[in-house]
């Protein structure tokens, strides 16, 4: 029988409890998939990067390699690492019932996951680059894409139901990680309505209507999460927030108010209609500035943790800031098709990657692995968050060239001075990342593959 430790934040220090058994063993589980989607993304971001970089690109004619590495690329190191961190928080936050739908939801995602991993090497795999989850036009990896949803959707409906704060406005990490999971139970009834209500024709437009109403309120769901991981590390640091657990709950609450907006805009108008589309749109631009208050906040905790000593946790806090905060200035620059859209879109996703990269860092020793020690966990969010950040700035350099998004080799038509540097520092930015990547997974495989810890939240 599965041993519990008392729910709820723990008065002195901010820090949420972990439930023994059930819960740490399937937050476990998570984590091996999510550093198994990593390492599989990390792969395909070696292809993506040198099909783009002047020089190299002319050497190894990569471009037929880049549109289908690309597809596979993001959806392992956004839909699939996003959503298997995602429950590892919800895993690690909730309660111990329901272990069908934990262990059900977590299996039919690895299947999906492996299942999507090599659907590029079988015949037929059309790349579709569509906004949000880029599709392979091919039956396996529909397939991969169905099971992942599949165990994503019993995942969600766990943590709804084994989430919930003792009191809903004392524990407010437990509040926070619960309404990430209403934004996740959201998109993914957005993606299902889609899908029943949009008849399906040829070319982009399909998916892109497809995925645009869900891939727009997932966003919602990454950025609750990351600040519950940038408040969840910095008690674990010895700087809880300043604000009131009941401060902090009204604001996770404030929030999520956009997300009403959601189920209305379904109900109101046809899906894909220009309307609808529109909606979406100035839902993100209208609906993220309700988080404004927790990021503030978060940026008020940021500063509490500046003096305290070296720690790998508290170098990914501040490279995730810095990137997710880059992110959202260039969101208000975008003008035009170019790859300033990207440059916004790496600097948020990336902010958030890092959030969770170090609160995987905070969480390894409580799941029973060992530590993440030594100078690569020390340095690896500054690696890769320098790299994410040259990226970002090379895209935005040449965003403002007027270089194209979603082209490679002499597509691109790099025929300036300005567009060359630019996109020459994307590439020297991209593969500085892909070496933090790398550390990443190597610090987590050491600390996950070598003797277990006791874990200090287990009770015999």
């Amino acid at each position: 029988m599965d041993s519990q430790v008392v729910t709820g934040s723990l008065p002195a220090s901010g820090l949420p409890a972990i439930v023994a058994g059930l819960p740490t063993r399937l937050a476990r589980a998570w984590l091996w998939l999510g550093v198994m989607a990593l390492i599989g993304s990390g792969l395909l971001a070696v292809l993506l990067v040198l099909s783009r970089t002047p020089g190299i690109q002319d050497v190894f004619p990569l471009k037929d390699m880049f549109r289908a590495a690309l597809v596979v690329h993001v959806d392992l190191s956004v839909a699939v690492w996003f959503m298997a961190f995602a429950a590892v928080i919800w895993c690690a936050l909730g309660g111990a019932g329901l272990a069908w739908l934990g262990w059900g939801g977590f299996v039919l995602a690895a299947l999906g996951t492996a299942l999507m991993t090599v659907s590029p090497f079988f015949p037929g795999a059309e790349p579709v680059l569509n906004n949000y989850i880029p599709v392979l036009k091919q039956p396996l990896f529909f397939a991969s894409l169905w099971i992942f949803g599949a165990g994503m959707s019993l995942t969600v409906v766990r943590a709804l139901l084994t989430t919930w704060p003792t009191r809903l406005l004392g524990e407010p990490l437990r509040l926070g990680a619960l309404l990430g999971a209403v934004a996740g139970f959201l998109a993914l009834a957005a993606f299902y309505w889609s899908w029943s209500m949009v008849p399906e024709v040829e070319g982009t437009i399909y998916y892109e209507v497809l995925f645009w109403g869900g891939g727009h309120t997932l966003q919602f769901q990454h950025a609750l999460l990351m600040v519950v991981a940038w408040l969840w590390i910095a008690a674990e640091l010895g700087r809880p927030s300043a604000a009131s657990p009941r401060a902090l709950s009204v604001l996770f609450l404030v929030a999520v108010v956009p997300l009403l907006a959601v189920p209305a805009i379904y109900l109101l108008l046809p899906v894909g209609s220009l309307p609808h589309v529109e909606l979406f749109a100035k839902l993100m631009e209208w609906g993220h500035p309700y988080m404004g208050p927790l990021i503030l906040l978060g940026a008020w905790s940021l500063w509490g943790v500046r003096s305290l000593p070296a720690a790998p946790a508290r170098s990914a806090f501040v490279a995730s800031f810095t990137l997710f905060a880059l992110g959202g200035v260039l969101g208000y620059m975008i003008h035009g098709v170019n790859v300033v859209i990207p440059a916004h879109y790496h600097g948020s996703t990336v902010g958030v990657t890092l959030a969770f990269m170090g609160l995987a860092y905070v969480l390894l020793p409580r799941l029973g692995f060992g530590s993440a020690e030594g100078r690569m966990a020390l340095w690896q969010p500054y690696v890769y968050g320098g790299g994410q950040l040259i990226h970002v700035l090379g895209l935005a350099w040449s965003g403002g060239y007027g270089v194209q998004r979603k082209v490679a080799g002499a597509e691109q038509m790099l025929t300036t001075l300005p567009q060359k540097v630019g996109m020459g520092m994307m590439g020297l930015g991209g593969l500085i990342a892909v070496i933090g990547g790398l550390m990443f997974v190597l610090v987590c495989l050491k600390a996950m593959s070598g003797r277990r810890a006791s874990n200090p939240e287990e009770r015999p």
